[in-house]
């Protein structure tokens, strides 16, 4: 794996070595078709570049839209075909900054993510942003299409209410909405479900999209200095080597004078519960090749899915 930063050209190599060079772009192929089972079925199989940004926000909007759209160029120039940013892309975190920075969907910041995934011809799921709908806010994520076309919109539906004495308290609920829906998307490589960093603690969310035909699980997210080094890279991994999927987190770049301290190290997991990339805590792109053929390997290998008591339990599923 790869990371690269635009502002510094440099580039890292995650695996033995000093320096890396990227492979060359991956062909695109054929669409999977729907999966009638929870067993994975395809056609064909692909390896497709996934690109993820951990980026210094500042509290300036129009700058962390305009860096971002800038490391976004950045990644496709790299051969990236799904790029995402992280929580709170275009926003400081936390409750005190999501009125101030809050917007409708479309708005100022999602236009700029739809023009830029159009110029560039890739998926890019936009982090998140703090939304305003009918008098409420939420903490978005937008998707949007090759075409610039918004493909889903996916509102955190678990909210950071957490108190752990002497280390951190933090309420969401004070000014935010829970979103009440699911969200995935389809691409040419695998089908996409989206949560936001807290969700990732719910296991009911990844078994729901892994029943849904989801391969790669996508998470912007911002742990921050408490959860951060004793979970994140667990709850990745758990989550992807229990629903045999490839799991994404993006986090913000760390900052130490900024009220919530984000953990930063966006990785990439696979479906054996490996890592595959991380980055440290300052700003980077981190690249990982997502080898479907691999993923369809280990359903084969391992066939949890087929050997699922749908007899003693099920996973319940209360709105579509």
């Amino acid at each position: 794996a790869i990371m690269r930063c635009p502002t510094t050209s440099r580039v890292v190599s995650e695996g033995p070595g000093e320096e890396a060079e990227r492979s060359p772009a991956p062909r695109d192929c054929e669409a999977a078709p729907p999966f009638l089972e929870v067993v994975l079925i395809q056609r064909a199989m692909a390896t497709f570049h996934l690109a993820l940004m951990q980026l210094q926000i500042s509290s300036i909007k129009s700058d962390n839209v305009t860096r971002a759209c800038s490391f976004i160029w950045e990644a496709a120039t790299q051969g990236a075909k799904i790029v995402s940013l992280l929580e709170c892309f275009n926003s400081p975190y936390g409750t005190k900054y999501f009125p101030e920075y809050a917007e409708k969907i479309p708005g100022e910041s999602t236009q700029k993510l739809s023009k830029v995934a159009k110029e560039c011809s890739i998926y890019l799921t936009g982090g998140s942003i703090p939304e305003e709908d009918a008098g409420k806010l939420y903490n978005t994520c937008a998707v949007f299409g090759p075409d610039g076309t918004l493909l889903a919109k996916y509102r955190k539906i678990h909210l950071f209410d957490i108190d752990v004495p002497g280390k951190i308290t933090f309420q969401e609920s004070k000014t935010l909405s829970p979103g009440d829906s699911f969200s995935t998307f389809d691409t040419p490589y695998c089908r996409v479900g989206l949560g936001i960093c807290y969700d990732m603690r719910f296991a009911e969310l990844a078994q729901i999209y892994a029943q849904r035909g989801c391969q790669l699980l996508v998470y912007p997210g911002a742990f921050n200095l408490t959860t951060g080094p004793a979970h994140w890279e667990v709850l990745q991994r758990s989550q992807a080597l229990d629903n045999q999927v490839y799991v994404a987190t993006a986090s913000p770049a760390r900052d130490d004078k900024t009220s919530h301290v984000a953990w930063g190290h966006s990785t990439v997991v696979n479906p054996w519960g490996e890592v595959l990339a991380k980055a440290g805590t300052e700003e980077a792109i981190v690249y990982s090749d997502i080898d479907l053929k691999k993923l369809a390997e280990i359903h084969q290998q391992i066939p949890i899915f087929r050997q699922k008591r749908s007899d003693l339990y099920a996973m319940e599923m209360k709105k579509p």
